[in-house]
């Protein structure tokens, strides 16, 4: 079943008096939304019992959660002991993710440096295959890990790129944002064609099961000349992507992803307005 919530905690939330994480799926679930990202955005300091409370909040109002690796996670860093640094990112992000009762990890890849951009993707082709050896090692291959697409052109990340991270193996599913592809490729998302494109060439490569529930980020994000600039709300008439098509695409597709808002401050709202126009096309 398709779901959709918030990356976080919007600014509506602290608005109406909550701040602990705990409080965030009663909010979710007020709102008739069904999922929720946590940020480790800045590194995993969380203790287990913090992560066992969190995690009981969220299974009791039946809301599933997920996590976000720190954004500092660079596989394709020429330096080793850098790299051992971002397993260890991921790693400790699923763990806290297995407390927490959730499935999900997304996590940046890599940033492409002064290198080729080849040498970068096969550099981190290869640490996402010892990757998969230390999530096996830790018994977490039961979660589901998942590669974002990036809005910036000097970060690897491209939908190409992503797929061929999940080639690697079937613990790795995509996380498309299709804010940043939008805005690293200029405004590309337009019409339903647009989407059904992006979203086909990843079917054909990875297939309908690895699909069907593919993580999902959506925001409106301001780009420039080198992509993304900063992420904006669904008020915004200058910049894209537009949902409407997207669900349009993910009709006709059958698809049934896991659907986060990451809208500046308005992701509760934003989430609730793209489950509102799914559901009119759907039961249109």
């Amino acid at each position: 079943m398709i779901k959709f919530g918030p990356s976080g905690n919007s600014e509506s939330f602290y608005a109406a008096g909550y701040e602990h994480s705990e409080d965030s799926a009663a909010f979710v679930k007020a709102h008739g939304l069904d999922c929720f990202e946590y940020s480790f955005g800045r590194g995993v300091r969380m203790s287990e019992q913090k992560a066992v409370s969190i995690g009981n909040a969220f299974a009791r109002e039946g809301v599933e959660i997920s996590v976000h690796a720190p954004y500092f996670i660079n596989f394709g860093n020429p330096d080793d002991e850098m790299a051992a640094k971002s397993y260890g990112y991921v790693l400790d992000s699923a763990k806290a993710l297995k407390t927490m009762q959730g499935k999900r990890c997304v996590f940046h890849p890599a940033a492409q440096g002064k290198e080729g951009r080849e040498a970068v993707v096969q550099r981190t082709v290869d640490r996402l295959n010892v990757l998969r050896d230390y999530i096996y090692l830790n018994g977490l291959q039961d979660c589901m890990f998942c590669p974002e697409t990036m809005g910036k052109t000097a970060q690897i990340g491209t939908p190409e790129e992503i797929v061929r991270f999940c080639e690697v193996d079937e613990i790795y599913t995509p996380c498309v944002d299709f804010g940043h592809v939008n805005s690293r490729e200029q405004g590309s998302l337009k019409t339903t064609r647009d989407y059904l494109d992006l979203l086909e060439m990843m079917l054909d490569r990875l297939g309908y099961e690895r699909m069907k529930h593919f993580h999902v980020h959506f925001s409106k994000i301001m780009y420039g000349a080198k992509g993304e600039i900063k992420h904006l709300t669904f008020a915004d008439t200058t910049y894209g992507p537009e949902f409407e098509p997207l669900a349009e695409a993910l009709l006709q597709l059958k698809l049934e992803p896991y659907i986060v808002s990451e809208s500046a401050g308005t992701q509760i709202e934003d989430a609730l307005a793209m489950k509102r126009i799914y559901g009119a096309r759907r039961d249109g």
